[in-house]
């Protein structure tokens, strides 16, 4: 299962979609295919690492990262802030401001190039909004942001505003480089990473955005096993159930080691560090409790621009590989349910205590944001997290949706007792992952923002960077994984 010939589809190179196809090239349409751009080795981080720098048609971007982090720049809010401070980031901005409006066409022949883009102009973009001065009420964002950006996002169907994907999967190097390529081994190399970029180039930034990295590719023989799991069920027979009972045994030790990695960021990571200086450079527009609003300006330069309705920060809600476990064990019909959030600046009213059976004081964030625009009708939020995906990973989702032989039905259908005992063990194992979940919000969110408020009440509820009520969500969507058991039913 783990090792594949050579001349198997799924170790064929990737087509590249600006490329002709070959004759008698096969078509990959099926679990992990290149299509998704899941790969078999590094499942949805890329298998090379990331663009680090554009070409130097793009340079001026490039330079203005550059010297934003290396100008130690300074959250607009922070305590004690002095004038020194203010006017560097002042000077920064001024920067920004006088840049030209760079063309993208040459980077719409590449992906690679387009997600470095998408990189580079959403980390200015926070670093611009997150250093104004609170008192202005209305953040404009420069043309020369504004236009590149939402052109950059058009192409690769994304919201202009930090992700995930910015932060993790593609935010990443080796320290070292592997010593095959070819026999690329992820569990081998989950400490053997670093981060290409940082706001506070503090080690517990970067062990934050790691841990996430590492539960991915670690997460990357779950979706081998998916795969094989799959295939078993085609067949349907005696042996294939057989095989699919040590295959799920299988998957839920893999989640079991996901757990102890998202359990190791306090290693590396100091809770009041994150609250205090790293979490408010990536929250999104919703999230600002003082209500500031974020303004597109140039939008108008371009007639096929439209205002941005998605305005969440980076969040674990956007990993596809999460989402991908929760719909191969058909659990996604009970965690993504009953959690809408509306959004524009009102949703920091609503409540999830009802989600997740709970009711009390509203508690902190979680890791998601959302648009400071009104929208359509509320959707359920880790469906809406799924807009901020890379847009083949989120086909790779539709597909395994549309799996025509789900497992949870063939367990149900199923008179096999061990069959029904190891799935039971992987949908525990899921929901475990999330109790780890809901001890970090509460590590990392809930006990700090209490603390800053001094008082169990502060303004609202604390919000993360994607804007919900962070600790009772989590809690909810793990009550919910555990309703999925079947040994409950």
């Amino acid at each position: 299962m783990a090792n594949l010939p050579p001349n198997h589809f799924l170790n064929l190179p990737r087509p590249d979609v600006f490329v002709p196809t070959l004759a008698g090239t096969p078509d990959t349409s099926t679990l992990a295919a290149h299509d998704f751009d899941v790969d078999t080795r590094t499942g949805f981080m890329p298998p090379e690492p990331p663009l680090t720098r554009l070409p130097r048609a793009w340079e001026p971007w490039e330079v203005l990262l550059e010297d934003a982090i290396e100008s130690k720049l300074q959250l607009a809010d922070k305590p004690n802030l002095t004038d020194e401070e203010k006017e560097k980031s002042e000077r920064w901005r001024n920067r920004v401001r006088e840049l030209p409006i760079l063309p993208i066409t040459d980077l719409k022949s590449s992906e690679v190039r387009l997600r470095r883009a998408h990189h580079v102009l959403a980390w200015i973009m926070h670093f611009y909004v997150h250093t104004t001065p609170t008192y202005v009420r209305e953040i404009h964002i420069p043309p020369p942001i504004t236009v590149p950006h939402l052109q950059v996002c058009a192409q690769l169907q994304l919201p202009p505003v930090l992700t995930y994907s910015d932060d993790v999967l593609y935010n990443w190097a080796f320290k070292t480089p592997p010593a095959s390529s070819v026999l690329f081994a992820p569990k081998q190399e989950l400490h053997n990473l670093r981060c290409l970029t940082l706001f506070t180039s503090t080690r517990d930034e970067e062990e934050f955005y790691l841990s996430s990295a590492r539960i991915e590719l670690r997460g990357v023989e779950a979706l081998s096993v998916m795969r094989a799991i799959m295939d078993e069920a085609f067949v349907g027979d005696t042996i294939a159930i057989r095989r699919i009972t040590a295959y799920l045994r299988a998957l839920a030790g893999v989640i079991r080691d996901m757990r102890k990695l998202l359990a190791d960021v306090r290693e590396g990571c100091d809770p009041q560090v994150f609250y205090d200086e790293i979490r408010p450079w990536f929250k999104g527009a919703d999230s600002d409790t003082s209500g500031r609003k974020w303004v597109f300006d140039g939008i108008d330069l371009d007639p096929t621009l439209e205002e941005p309705t998605e305005l969440s920060g980076p969040s674990a809600g956007q990993s596809s590989l999460i989402h991908a476990l929760d719909i191969f064990l058909g659990v996604d019909r009970y965690s993504h349910s009953n959690f809408s959030v509306g959004r524009g600046h009102d949703s920091s009213s609503s409540s999830h205590g009802s989600a997740s059976g709970t009711s009390g004081p509203p508690a902190p964030p979680s890791t998601t944001a959302l648009s400071s625009a009104p929208g359509p009708p509320k959707v359920p939020f880790l469906t809406r997290m799924q807009s901020y995906m890379p847009r083949h990973h989120r086909a790779f989702l539709r597909h395994l949706q549309a799996n025509p032989r789900p497992l949870r039905k063939l367990v149900e259908q199923s008179d096999d007792p061990t069959l029904r005992e190891s799935y039971d063990e992987a949908v525990t194992a899921l929901k475990e992952f999330r109790d780890e979940h809901v001890r970090i919000v509460a590590l990392y969110i809930l006990i700090p923002s209490r603390r800053a408020a001094g008082v169990l009440q502060a303004e609202g509820a604390p919000k993360g960077t994607g804007g919900t009520d962070a600790f009772q969500f989590v809690k909810g969507v793990r009550d919910q994984t555990a309703g999925a058991l079947l040994g409950r039913q």
